[in-house]
């Protein structure tokens, strides 16, 4: 990804010692594009891959980390150090993410996920186990067919590891919500990977 915050090699090693908060404090002193790099080092990989389950594209998921972090670079100072640092720019990835996919009429036009919303309950009960025996293939297909927000949801859980405390923080809603949610983007993933031959 070519980008201006990425530094060389020889810049890396002067801040690499420093701890996240010790960094983002530096930064927001100093308005220092040259240590906000280190960051966006740490951090552009796992950024653009969150890009990635919202874009269709490389190139997309490419500009939108860009503009994810030209965003964090002017509101860094609004990092309150209350959560990890890696917490709040989940947040502000998925958020930013969402944000685009729902502004972006012509998107949202061609996008091929099949909407469940009007389901109430999910008679399908999905368990863990299940999704991990899918075939990688076949699964993958599936989660394009489903709502960015929903794949979103499940990499975050499942490929990412995050726990239902910080997918709480993440999304800002109760985990009854998180569960509730979970369980549905599980059975939308596993009708749409029954359709897959």
């Amino acid at each position: 990804m070519g980008n201006e915050f990425k530094r060389s090699s020889s810049t890396k090693s002067a801040h690499h010692k420093y701890t996240d908060a010790e960094l983002i404090e530096r930064i927001v002193v100093n308005k220092d594009a040259m240590l906000f790099g280190e960051l966006y080092d740490r951090y552009s990989r796992l950024v653009y891959n969150k890009c990635l389950g919202f874009s269709k594209s490389n190139k997309e998921a490419e500009d939108l980390t860009q503009d994810i972090f030209l965003m964090i670079f002017v509101k860094l100072g609004s990092f309150k150090g209350n959560s990890k640092f890696s917490t709040w720019l989940y947040s502000f990835t998925y958020n930013f993410c969402v944000n685009y996919v729902n502004r972006n009429k012509e998107r949202k036009i061609n996008d091929n996920s099949v909407n469940f919303d009007n389901q109430e309950d999910v008679s399908i009960e999905v368990t863990d186990n299940l999704l991990l025996e899918m075939q990688v293939d076949k699964l993958k297909k599936a989660l394009e067919l489903i709502a960015p927000e929903d794949k979103s949801l499940l990499l975050l859980k499942y490929q990412d590891g995050a726990t239902i405390k910080e997918l709480e923080d993440v999304l800002e809603i109760k985990s009854s919500a998180i569960k509730m949610r979970l369980k549905r983007a599980k059975a939308k993933v596993v009708e749409m990977y029954k359709t897959i031959p």
